[in-house]
């Protein structure tokens, strides 16, 4: 099987230096509007972040996961944390920087629900980088007035577990990473394991030893991954469950009521009107 090209447009790290917060802005939020398929480079900084998307689904990706963040949902990244970040559809990427004295004591990623009060706390933050005039001459002092409730909103948030664990070892993760950009492809786990130079019976014995789960518990958690953000979109269940690679809806729905004990519908948001475009 061939590997799936990489994303067609590779971006830096998109200016994290120009938003470093400090004890005079404890907050610091910047805002890119960016197309399908960018990915921007893997990087890390001194600061923790929470990154989500106002329109659009984005997967980021560090050295021990991969998580799927709709725009329901945001993404904690502790300090010093390498990460990439790969844009599944076009989206408005948001990112709040958080000074580390004051930002949750948390020592890995956490998918987190967000709260109304959570998304107007951060879309109210200004965004302009250093070295340009604020768009709002009392930016410092409004970052100020809201980080304490921000923080407490944040640690107040729902934390969903639906991250991807990758492993350490190259063939495996490349394996990984192929399921994870074509996730309805039925490929067998022999034909993925020839593909990579390896034997069947090889392959599962790594997925035990490097993640502690099997083939098939990794692969339905990279299929959920997938289908939650299609479902929070209001794509019909028929179409999720085809482009998971189920061949049934009623088989997709089986596995995905046994793996969260809600059936796929109750994942819609059906007040929206419509998907965003």
């Amino acid at each position: 099987m061939a590997r799936m090209p990489a994303p067609v447009n590779s971006v830096a790290s998109l200016t994290p230096h120009l938003f470093a917060p400090d004890a005079v802005r404890p907050l610091r939020a910047k805002e890119h509007f960016l197309k399908a398929d960018t990915f921007v480079e893997l990087h890390t900084h001194d600061w923790p972040q929470l990154t989500f998307s106002t329109r659009g689904v984005i997967r980021l990706s560090t050295e021990d996961g991969s998580y799927i963040v709709p725009p329901s949902r945001a993404l904690w990244v502790p300090a010093n944390m390498p990460h990439s970040i790969t844009l599944i559809e076009d989206a408005e990427l948001r990112t709040v920087y958080v000074h580390s004295w004051m930002a949750p004591a948390w020592e890995k990623c956490e998918v987190l629900e967000i709260s109304p009060l959570l998304r107007a706390l951060m879309l109210a933050l200004d965004t302009t980088p250093d070295g340009q005039p604020l768009a709002d001459p009392h930016a410092a002092q409004r970052e100020r007035w809201i980080a304490p409730l921000l923080i407490d909103e944040l640690e107040r948030a729902t934390q969903i577990r639906i991250d991807v664990p990758l492993p350490a070892d190259k063939r495996l993760r490349q394996l990984c990473e192929v399921l994870l950009r074509a996730p309805a492809s039925r490929a067998t786990l022999a034909e993925r394991a020839q593909a990579i130079g390896a034997s069947e019976r090889t392959v599962a014995r790594m997925f035990r030893d490097q993640l502690g789960m099997s083939w098939q518990q990794w692969r339905q958690q990279a299929v959920l991954a997938h289908a939650l953000p299609l479902l929070a979109r209001g794509m019909p269940v028929s179409q999720v469950a085809a482009a998971s690679g189920y061949a049934t809806d009623s088989a997709f729905c089986a596995m995905f009521k046994a793996a969260t004990g809600q059936s796929p519908t109750s994942f819609q948001h059906k007040k929206k009107s419509s998907p965003p475009q």
